[in-house]
């Protein structure tokens, strides 16, 4: 049996007369914003005060993109008799986003918390030269990070933060009996009258 004449064109235009009748999927983005898992991948935010130069970050980069340089500076010592300790201090910090491919490695094996993901994605610029960002922009999109998730309810305390609270809740009842203590001494002037 031989195909009709044109009825491959019918069954296109079907197709297309059948689509043409549905709502369309297709999110005109600039003008709507996309709803994004709160944990999306999107630029990576520095914060400086976390970061001691370990290097690991650069180290581990499979593409290279992160630039550190430091210094070393002496600190003296804490008490007397003590000895002065180095430490290295952070002059550039920069990573390059148009070599990045954020695998996320780089903020896996940072062992002090320097590096976090922020949902951010519109960052594009007319020159590549421009989308190294260096550690003013870094720390900048740190104000695009979102909170880390709540803990389970019923889940154990980290120890951190129990061990924090212990020490402002004794610090605390230390300052309250020194103010009942001196609120309960009598001044001195105030023995001579009676």
């Amino acid at each position: 049996m031989a195909p009709i004449p044109g009825s491959g064109l019918a069954k296109g235009l079907a197709v297309t007369l059948r689509t043409m009748t549905k709502k369309t999927v297709t999110a005109q983005y600039p003008d709507v914003q996309p709803e994004l898992p709160p944990r999306t991948r999107g630029v990576i935010g520095l914060f400086e005060e976390n970061c001691t130069v370990c290097m690991l970050c650069a180290r581990e980069c499979p593409d290279w993109c992160i630039y550190i340089d430091s210094h070393k500076e002496t600190v003296p010592a804490a008490t007397p008799g003590g000895r002065e300790r180095s430490r290295n201090v952070l002059d550039r910090f920069a990573i390059d986003f148009s070599l990045c491919m954020y695998c996320g490695i780089c903020i896996e094996v940072c062992p002090f918390d320097a590096l976090f993901w922020s949902p951010e994605f519109e960052y594009a610029e007319t020159d590549i030269h421009e989308l190294t960002h260096e550690r003013d922009k870094l720390r900048e999109w740190m104000w695009t990070v979102p909170a880390p998730p709540a803990l389970d309810e019923g889940a154990e305390e980290p120890k951190e933060l129990a061990a924090a609270r212990k020490a402002a809740e004794k610090l605390a009842a230390e300052q309250a009996a020194a103010a009942q203590e001196s609120a309960a001494a009598p001044e001195p002037g105030e023995e001579d009258q009676a």
